[in-house]
């Protein structure tokens, strides 16, 4: 059942449908959405350092931002990867969160600026994470405690790319302590139960995440590669340990319950949280849904847990 801290919001989204995204530009939904995330925030946690920074990767550069809490322990770094269905987000929508994870958690986190489609179709994004990551694991003083623990996270399409890079890069040596996953979109087909239960009239409509699925994929035709549906890997065997949180109602809550079955089926020590109540991108709504804010708080304690429990 949905909060009822979200009816008002509900109310005024299903007055107003939001223009479609086939109707409109990129860029035009990508200020959408940074105006409704400015809408959405609620005061900015104070951070020691705030910094923007450039990976200078191969053949590209992407623009990073690091996060540096007050009363930070060097536990661990975290590498962002912000949600947006692959088209929208940027460093700025995703600011408020990063901040209010970075000062519960009093852990560094550096938020990745990866490109985005229809500009940069599959697999971009995901080379960014990839490379992103091995560039922060082998230049980790750059960013921190060179003994700092690395964690991959992300929100949603960033998600699927923090997901996909672990899988990818687990025998690369890098040092990946956790993967955590907010809210995980884990591929196009999204047949689930919740999916046809919260698919429409839930903040997150699926039609258009098919689309922007389109946009995304290009002319990549192969939903049955891994890379695109984690879902279908055949093995997870030494996948970094995860933390997997869903909304109860959300389209994608179906795919991040089974995505930790999954991951436990392989051996892989994972924690699955599950929001009761809660809409897909709740925990960029601290500024309007209370109860919102407070599962961002107790998201964090659980992540702080999961490092001092990391025995490396």
């Amino acid at each position: 059942m949905v909060h009822p801290a979200f009816e008002s919001l509900l109310r005024q989204t299903r007055e107003n449908p939001a223009v479609s995204p086939r109707s409109v530009t990129a860029d035009e939904r990508r200020q959408t959405f940074r105006d409704e995330a400015l809408v959405m925030q609620g005061e900015m946690a104070p951070m020691a350092l705030l910094e923007d920074r450039e990976l200078v990767l191969e053949g590209r550069t992407l623009e990073a931002r690091l996060y540096v809490p007050v009363d930070e322990e060097a536990r661990a770094l975290v590498i962002y990867f912000h949600g947006g269905s692959f088209v929208i987000g940027d460093l700025t929508t995703h600011e408020w969160l990063c901040r209010r994870l970075a000062f519960d958690t009093r852990m560094r986190m550096l938020a990745i600026n990866y490109r985005l489609a229809p500009e940069h179709p599959f697999p971009s994004a995901l080379d960014d994470a990839l490379d992103s990551i091995r560039y922060v694991a082998t230049h980790r003083s750059e960013f921190g405690d060179e003994s700092s623990r690395l964690i991959v996270m992300g929100d949603s399409a960033g998600a699927n790319l923090a997901t996909v890079a672990a899988a990818e890069l687990r025998d690369e040596n890098l040092g990946i302590s956790a993967q955590v996953l907010i809210y995980p979109t884990l591929g196009p087909e999204l047949l689930t139960d919740s999916a046809n239960r919260y698919g429409s009239g839930y903040l997150l409509d699926l039609d258009d995440l098919r689309y922007d699925y389109e946009l995304y994929l290009g002319e990549f035709g192969d939903h049955t590669d891994p890379r695109v549906t984690p879902l279908l890997c055949t093995d997870l065997s030494r996948v970094a340990p995860a933390l997997v949180v869903v909304a109860e109602c959300d389209p994608l809550r179906d795919e991040g319950v089974a995505y930790a079955g999954l991951l436990g089926h392989f051996g892989v020590p994972v924690e699955l949280l599950e929001a009761k109540g809660m809409l897909h991108g709740f925990l960029e709504m601290g500024g309007v849904i209370p109860e919102a804010l407070a599962i961002v708080d107790d998201f964090a304690e659980h992540l702080h847990r999961l490092v001092e429990t990391d025995p490396s």
